[in-house]
């Protein structure tokens, strides 16, 4: 040891901290998954309505005949066979989801009971939104509406839209029996 240096550091006196122990922003808001339909419109879920988030091969979900168009199968989600729909075809986007590609990510969405996978064509991730936030829908689409909570307007000038959903809307809707 040398002399007249201590062996540890008392905070606030001598060397600053190094950056891996600083101290740590409280997160504001609450944690919600981010993520893009094939037309290219972001979404948010609170991670609350979450069950998981899968990314199975195609050849794991079972096609189911005469069933609603916009349900791509079931699949089998440790021993429990959920539905799994287009998210994006749901919310009424033209676009249906493109199935042929190595792995398609779900967010599995819990109601009591009740378990739907939403396909959807990428997730970008968590992140800690304020729902204090959150402006009425201006602009969204007449179907999308009734399972909208709101939208962030972000960017610099407040260009992008990130609609927040209602999973439990989602999969009380009626339109699963058309």
């Amino acid at each position: 040891m040398i002399s007249g240096s201590p062996d540890f550091i008392l905070p606030g006196q001598g060397v600053d901290h190094p950056p891996e122990f600083q101290e740590l922003e409280t997160p504001e808001g609450e944690l919600h998954l981010r993520f893009y339909v094939p037309s290219g419109n972001e979404f948010a879920l609170p991670a609350t309505g979450i069950r998981e988030v899968l990314s199975p091969s195609p050849d794991r979900m079972t096609p189911i005949p005469n069933v609603s168009s916009l349900l791509l199968g079931t699949l089998n989600m440790r021993g429990r066979v959920i539905w799994v729909a287009d998210l994006g075809q749901f919310l009424g986007d033209q676009t249906p989801l493109n199935t042929d590609r190595p792995e398609i990510p779900i967010v599995a969405v819990e109601d009591q009971d009740t378990i739907l996978g939403l396909a959807v064509d990428r997730i970008v991730g968590m992140d800690w939104l304020d729902v204090e936030q959150l402006h009425s829908q201006n602009n969204a689409p007449d179907g999308m509406i009734p399972f909208l909570r709101g939208e962030w307007m972000l960017g610099e000038q407040a260009t992008k839209v990130l609609r927040l959903l209602d999973q439990v809307k989602i999969l009380r809707s009626a339109r699963w029996a058309a």
